[in-house]
């Protein structure tokens, strides 16, 4: 595939994973056309490391400029406490910080579905869209088996600066609500497996003006870079042209065209300039 300017939305290239080898996997990423990419917050105990990453990759010439992204995870609400909230807006009155993420409601294990705790992760996703209208933000959204409650506290907060529902998994309606609030949806290497038929179906119907990127990686690898010989192969932020190519064969869009579009998407989620 020739080389395409690439930018990818989500990634966790700060966590230990990547402490061997980060700098030579940026080095391969930027060969590859990913050009820029977002470190994304999910634990206040990782917050240092996660703005020396973006301070290290920064200083490295042939590797994709890094943008900050801190925010407290729904999924680790338990660790969360009330002094997280004004260590992260520390940060955002600090560092560089592009968005806010990744935030939202996570009710997949069943401990997260009781009353107290989603209500605790529905206290620290108000706080973290209010810091976002604070800073002027666009907030970079984790949802599961949740969209119609993230939507409904979006609207209460008549939230207006949008920015990227990060790995979506839900339908096309739902997509489409995201997108009548200024979203835009985040597309994994899930898009590789013909059987994400789900996510192929979303994609087709919203088409490429309402999509972006993204590796999350250690996770979500594309199909074609796993091995079947170890348990989870790691995804790297070299795989995500991978991602655009799983993306342009379901829109019949030749990857060059979509590249393009993709590009422009990504910068107005993230209010950069064009």
């Amino acid at each position: 595939m020739s080389k395409l300017a690439l930018f990818d939305t989500h990634t966790h290239f700060d966590v230990e994973d990547f402490d061997v080898d980060r700098e030579v996997l940026a080095y391969q990423a930027k060969a590859v056309g990913v050009e820029r990419l977002i470190l994304i917050g999910f634990q206040q105990q990782r917050f240092a490391a996660l703005i020396q990453t973006q301070h290290f990759l920064n200083q490295l010439h042939q590797a994709p400029q890094s943008y900050l992204a801190p925010g407290l995870h729904p999924f680790y609400i338990e660790q969360h406490e009330q002094q997280h909230l004004a260590e992260l807006e520390h940060i955002l009155n600090h560092e560089d910080c592009v968005a806010i993420g990744e935030i939202g409601l996570d009710t997949f294990l069943k401990q997260h579905k009781q009353p107290a705790m989603l209500q605790k992760q529905k206290d620290f996703f108000a706080a973290q869209i209010e810091l976002a209208q604070q800073f002027d933000k666009p907030i970079l959204l984790h949802i599961r088996k949740s969209h119609a409650d993230v939507l409904a506290m979006l609207k209460r907060h008549h939230f207006k600066l949008g920015g990227i529902a990060h790995a979506f998994s839900g339908g096309v309606e739902e997509a489409k609500a995201f997108i009548q609030l200024g979203f835009k949806i985040g597309v994994t290497g899930q898009i590789t497996n013909p059987n994400a038929k789900k996510l192929i179906n979303v994609v087709q119907a919203i088409g490429a003006e309402h999509l972006v990127l993204e590796t999350d990686c250690p996770d979500m690898t594309p199909l074609c870079c796993q091995t079947s010989h170890e348990h989870r192969t790691r995804n790297t932020p070299a795989n995500l042209p991978y991602v655009l190519e799983g993306l342009a064969q379901q829109l019949n869009i030749a990857p060059e065209k979509l590249a393009a579009m993709l590009w422009e998407n990504t910068l107005q989620a993230l209010h950069l300039p064009f």
